[in-house]
């Protein structure tokens, strides 16, 4: 005789998804650093100046530390899968930022200007409520997909305000500003980056292929076809339209440069880049051939030490002399390799944009070659993690749009950092996160948010396959 013995039954089981981890808890202890070495280079600012400890020590560490905190709740609320390392290193940078902006506020020779650093403060805190805005209600960045040409007609808006009779303000020779009653100004350029980065995407996941095709090849590189190149004409007519009704140098090779990164990404092609340099380069020479406001940028820049000359004589010639790129110079050559100390710098000689345009120069007085060096690795981790989402995204429009938005962090911090070293002019664009302006910080944390949401949708496990309903239970039979 034989008995029938039942083993366990075995079901057909869901199987688990097996996906990178969420890594929540590794940028929950990073921002803890994030948030902890600011508050100690405050504290370093207050007793180099004042041999005591800054009253406003516990606020900034609490504020900062609230900003740090609400970021993070959202990111694991809403993006659980998102990069790890956008957030701390873009607070980081925020609140260095805010503690070279507070010391700067403290110094005697800037004491005609209003404190900057409580209102920027509030600004990053606005950025933070940005970036929540964009993660609770952007579910999905292909969502953007939808909007291209609407984004395309939202961006010429915005580069249109500023030159608006009674909207637009000129500020130091850049018609980039409009007045806005009781909040003072915004510079519309920095959000039109971010929508003209949602288009350029758009547009050349549709049109890559036809914008790959060469039509013949000459000295090793492919040259597109005669057709194919109205697009970066178009948008090299645009850039140069906003060097010269708006005199702003870095906006157009900001915009003009994330567009032909992106159509290098998309087609492959070598032949786009050397294009665009060479389009870029005769769009700058032939507007500072007759825009005053850019031939007196070029001239500080070939000859900073006769502009300091012409700028302390006093020389009225018709032309704005100014000793600031050449300050900005001294400023780094004193800080040597690892700088003066916090507090203890003279970039303040700089003036009314040592906190802002020229806000490096601090950071390469008083923290040296090593700071400088530090900021710049900072922002590099921060596009380098821009990149690889870019690379882990599995829709061309998320891949274009990553890339699209790192390039453009990229190329504004060259610009920035270039100008202020005396590698190329001046433009008047603000260092990411670091230099004191509303709207770029703003903007910033906008641009880190919708990275984040694209990172979260790569990272993102794949979904678990449906369980078979019509799956049998099966019996095991042992004999006895």
């Amino acid at each position: 005789m034989s008995s029938t013995t039942n083993s366990p039954t075995h079901h057909t089981s869901t199987i688990g998804a097996i996906g990178a981890p969420s890594r929540r808890n590794t940028e929950l202890a990073l921002l803890v650093f994030a948030v902890v070495i600011p508050v100690f280079a405050y504290a370093n600012v207050g007793l180099a100046l004042n041999d005591s400890v800054p009253p406003g020590l516990l606020s900034y560490g609490l504020g900062l530390g609230l900003l740090a905190g609400v970021g993070h709740l959202v990111v694991r609320k809403f993006a659980p899968y998102a990069d790890p390392l956008m957030l701390p290193l873009a607070t980081l940078l925020n609140g260095l930022g805010l503690v070279v902006i507070w010391r700067l506020d403290q110094s005697k020779r800037l004491s005609n200007y209003a404190e900057a650093a409580p209102r920027q403060l509030l600004y990053s805190a606005m950025g933070v409520a940005l970036l929540a805005v964009v993660l609770i209600f952007l579910k999905d960045h292909r969502v953007l997909q939808r909007y291209t040409y609407i984004s395309m007609a939202g961006a010429l808006f915005l580069l249109i305000l500023p030159l608006v009779p009674g909207l637009g303000a000129n500020i130091y020779g850049a018609k980039i500003w409009i007045k806005i009653p009781g909040l003072g100004t915004l510079q519309p350029g920095e959000f039109a980056k971010i929508v003209l980065a949602v288009f350029f995407a758009g547009y050349l996941m549709v049109k890559r292929d036809a914008l790959a095709l060469a039509s013949r090849r000459f000295m090793g590189l492919y040259l597109p076809r005669g057709r194919d190149l109205g697009p970066i004409l178009v948008v090299w007519v645009i850039s140069i339209l906003i060097l010269v009704f708006e005199t702003d140098l870095g906006t157009s090779l900001l915009f003009f440069g994330m567009f032909v990164i992106m159509l290098y990404v998309a087609t492959e092609r070598t032949s786009w880049i050397v294009f665009g340099l060479l389009m870029s380069a005769v769009g700058a020479v032939g507007v500072a051939s007759f825009e005053p406001h850019i031939q007196t940028r070029v001239q500080a820049w070939l000859d900073p030490m006769r502009e300091f000359e012409l700028s302390r004589a006093g020389v009225q010639d018709g032309v704005v002399h100014s000793e600031q790129a050449m300050q900005a110079l001294w400023a780094f050559g004193s800080g040597g390799t690892l700088g003066t100390g916090l507090g203890q710098g003279n970039s303040d000689l700089i003036g009314f944009a040592a906190n802002s345009d020229f806000i490096l120069a601090t950071f390469g007085e008083e923290l040296g070659l090593a700071g400088v060096m530090a900021i710049l690795l900072l922002y590099g981790l921060i596009i380098e993690r821009g990149v690889r989402t870019a690379l882990a995204a599995r829709d061309p429009f998320g891949k274009l749009l990553a890339i699209g938005l790192s390039g453009a962090f990229g190329l504004q911090v060259f610009v920035v950092a270039g100008g202020v070293m005396g590698l190329i002019p001046l433009t008047g664009m603000t260092l990411p996160f670091v230099a004191y302006g509303g709207s770029s910080v703003i903007a910033n944390w906008a641009l880190i948010g919708i990275l984040l949401r694209i990172s979260d949708t790569a990272r993102r496990p794949a979904p678990a396959p449906a369980a078979n309903p019509d799956a049998e239970m099966t019996q095991v039979v042992r004999p006895s």
